[in-house]
């Protein structure tokens, strides 16, 4: 029961801080913070797939078909998240190096446009909903 415990709250800890760098304005961080959410979804998996048993192959086990064995489908899952997290964090990792050698820095900068649009008032706004087209 306590390993249960200590996991489940070990997983909490992982996607907590891993969201909580993900909000975050450098790119090393969101970095991190992707990575310890996905460490945190693969151990999720792995808790969900129930005890560790035998190999799953047919005829492997002494105690005939199915007796005792590990389910592979949590394994396959994490195995696929891990390919899945791979790729990502290539690709993050390159966004990040990018906008260092643009910038000279990590922090992802304020849109320009973003702040304009998002200074007009609602009737200059060309996409703003206008109450004649409620009704």
């Amino acid at each position: 029961m306590t390993g249960n415990l200590t996991l489940a709250l070990l997983i909490g800890v992982l996607y907590g801080v891993g969201t909580y760098l993900l909000l975050q304005r450098t790119l090393t961080r969101v970095v991190i913070g992707l990575g310890l959410m996905s460490h945190g979804a693969n151990l999720l998996l792995l808790a969900a797939g129930g005890s560790a048993g035998a190999v799953p192959f047919a005829g492997s086990t002494d105690g005939g078909a199915g007796a005792g064995t590990a389910d592979p489908l949590p394994q396959a899952m994490v195995l696929t998240a891990i390919v899945i997290t791979f790729g990502v964090t290539a690709f993050l990792l390159a966004l990040a190096f990018r906008s260092w050698l643009l910038t000279g820095e990590d922090a992802v900068q304020d849109d320009v446009e973003d702040r304009r649009i998002a200074a007009l008032e609602p009737e200059e706004h060309p996409h703003a909903a206008r109450p004649e087209d409620e009704a």
